[in-house]
């Protein structure tokens, strides 16, 4: 696997989020530069959707209880009435989600140095898509595999 330069993320806590609280309802968008490569992680309590750009190829992921766990729950949007390409969003979203994943994980090392259980719940990310082909629930293995 690919590994991130810790020195392109660039982390931002919002929402009364600090570096080790709150875990449930914690949440994080992950946007790039295509020209730098740098990665940004936004986590707080709401989605940053001021950094959500038209190009719509961020990962949005939240700690969240499903079926009486705790899981980090996720979605990326491959498709839409206005984007298109979802053959090639897919295969993009797949290849680089463990540097969202690597970069979420860097970018809370200290949520997880404090929380070692945190690093094996699972992660499910919904690829969402018009298509029936592409409209997915994938799982990504857990943090743990992430660690930089």
């Amino acid at each position: 696997m690919k590994k991130i330069n810790p020195e392109k993320v660039f982390t931002e806590f919002r929402d009364g989020v600090n570096k080790i609280e709150p875990i449930e309802g914690r949440k994080y968008t992950v946007t790039h530069s295509d020209k730098t490569g740098d990665l940004f992680v936004t986590i707080g309590l709401k989605y940053a959707e001021d950094k959500i750009d038209k190009l719509r190829d961020e990962l949005l992921l939240t700690w969240t209880y499903s079926d009486e766990r705790l899981k980090l729950i996720g979605q990326v949007l491959i498709d839409n009435e206005v984007i298109k390409n979802s053959r090639i969003r897919n295969i993009i979203f797949k290849k680089e989600m463990p540097l969202a994943l690597q970069a979420i994980r860097y970018a809370d090392r200290e949520l997880f140095q404090l929380n070692k259980s945190l690093d094996d719940i699972p992660i499910e990310i919904q690829f969402i898509s018009q298509s029936e082909k592409y409209n997915k629930l994938i799982e990504f293995g857990s943090m743990k595999e992430y660690e930089v």
